[in-house]
């Protein structure tokens, strides 16, 4: 795109979704999740726009609770790393979109900026950024460009736009007719055999003050409290962090319904990229590799007289099955997942059934990430739990105190520097050291590889919020 300025890429990854539960938790969603290769969805994402000289650092929307991975995955993999702007309370597509906006502007008001989700699939890299520049061809012109997926059948999944008159001088480039909600199966079919139809992909390129412009117009409440969010930021460590009080003003709407519904400026670029919205288990069958009897299986997962199934195993589990046609079973470790791959989308209200049992297995894994590494629950009972730590090189716990529990601590791997009030000691593989309630301490590693440890805690109450933080690294409250 060499006649037209510098894009600006959103990557939105603020969701906590569970259409593809027991992988994608509240804590650790899908977008955080290699789902069809080595890389996480978000980390295919922000590759999108690397290497070429096209696009600016991305920006990236991301939940506060996910702060830290995000940070992780982005560094792991993009050079320049990202722009990371935390969302303190969700509030929908539309003021997140409108943050980035605002925060893009202040250097650059007729930046162009396209936005899209963190967590969908495009397998077809030229064909994607051929139609970023047809697209930002008439958005310098002040259109509010969205992205239209050709369907390749009648899926009541998704919503729909129907494609208006060509925009003069632009042959890539429509008018829009009318949105469309998720229809029925019947009307979806109705729909491909009139054409004229594409799937609303939730991908939009605009100019900044363009879109800030409309959305304003629109939603004066809602830009208001925008820009109260980014005028009151501030920086924490690698992150920017919206004020709350602000933001949380902002009433929550998509950007569908707030702006692109309404506005006439908007318009359509239709395009067939290999998309996927990654949206069911029956999607990642649909993008897997399938061996001859139609079956995809990921990890360490073994079938006998089997068709058109989708079969994935966690780490250190085999799934091994005999006779299944077209289900779908995913284990993750504390959880497996059993249904006709037909049936597969219907594991939302699945998970809304569990979650009223009180049952945390819908929003954590038994691994946890943290900055300073991972910890995974072993086994726990009454007055007892036993975790793995995993602490990077560089990394280090707060210093911390627990009020109820005391806690037995034995180096597997590595060195381990403890602090124990006024007392510092280095521990090597097989040695331990206790801590008693109430006793500062801190572990951390400053060797150059991880430093593995298995923590024993015994106590009244042993949940995650007996930790008094008295210093941390990570400024965390």
């Amino acid at each position: 795109m060499p006649d037209l300025p510098v894009i600006h890429p959103v990557i939105l990854s603020g969701g906590t979704g569970t259409r593809l539960w027991p992988l994608s938790r509240a804590h650790h969603p899908k977008q955080l999740q290699a789902l069809t290769g080595d890389r996480t969805l978000l980390q295919e994402t922000v590759l999108r726009f690397a290497g070429d000289g096209c696009y600016a650092t991305p920006v990236v929307v991301a939940n506060d609770s996910h702060r830290f991975t995000v940070a992780e995955q982005v560094q792991a993999i993009a050079a320049h790393g990202a722009r990371i702007l935390l969302e303190p309370v969700g509030r929908n597509t539309a003021p997140a979109i409108a943050a980035a906006a605002l925060l893009i502007a202040e250097t650059d008001a007729t930046a162009l900026m396209i936005v899209l989700p963190s967590d969908h699939v495009i397998g077809d890299q030229q064909a994607f950024h051929a139609a970023v520049a047809a697209a930002a061809a008439v958005a310098r012109d002040g259109r509010l460009v969205t992205f239209g997926m050709t369907p390749d059948r009648p899926s009541p999944e998704y919503g729909y736009i129907k494609m208006g008159a060509q925009i003069a001088g632009a042959p890539r480039a429509f008018e829009i007719d009318r949105f469309v909600e998720k229809p029925d199966a019947q009307t979806a079919a109705g729909y491909l055999a009139e054409g004229g139809y594409f799937w609303n992909s939730g991908m939009f390129l605009f100019r900044a003050d363009a879109f800030l412009a409309e959305f304003g117009r629109l939603n004066p409440a809602m830009l208001d409290a925008c820009r109260g969010a980014v005028a009151d930021r501030r920086e924490d460590l690698d992150f920017l962090r919206l004020d709350e009080k602000a933001f949380a003003r902002s009433p929550a709407d998509s950007i569908d319904y707030a702006v692109m519904e309404k506005t006439a400026r908007a318009a359509i670029v239709p395009a067939d990229l290999g998309w996927s919205d990654v949206g069911a288990w029956e999607a990642l069958w649909e993008l897997g590799d399938k061996d001859a009897d139609g079956n995809v299986l990921f990890g360490d997962a073994t079938v006998v007289d089997s068709r058109r199934s989708y079969i994935r195993s966690a780490p250190g589990t085999l799934v091994a099955g005999i006779g299944l046609e077209e289900m779908c079973v995913v284990a993750a470790g504390d959880a497996v997942f059993v249904a006709p791959r037909a049936r597969s989308t219907e594991v939302r209200g699945l998970v809304e059934a569990l979650r009223s049992q009180g049952r945390a297995v819908t929003d954590s894994h038994p691994r946890v990430n943290r900055p300073w590494g991972s910890y995974t629950d072993i086994d726990r009972g009454a007055r007892f739990k036993v975790k793995r730590l995993t602490v990077k090189p560089g990394g280090r716990l707060s210093l911390q105190t627990h009020k109820h529990r005391a806690e037995h601590w034995v180096v597997v791997e590595g060195v381990a520097t403890v602090t124990r009030d006024d007392d510092v000691m280095t521990l090597q593989p097989d040695q331990s050291t206790y801590i008693l309630p109430g006793m500062v301490h801190r572990l951390e590693n400053r060797g150059e590889q991880d430093l593995q440890l298995i923590e024993v805690q015994v106590g009244d109450y042993l949940e995650e919020d007996d930790i008094q933080r008295l210093e941390d690294d990570y400024k965390r409250g």
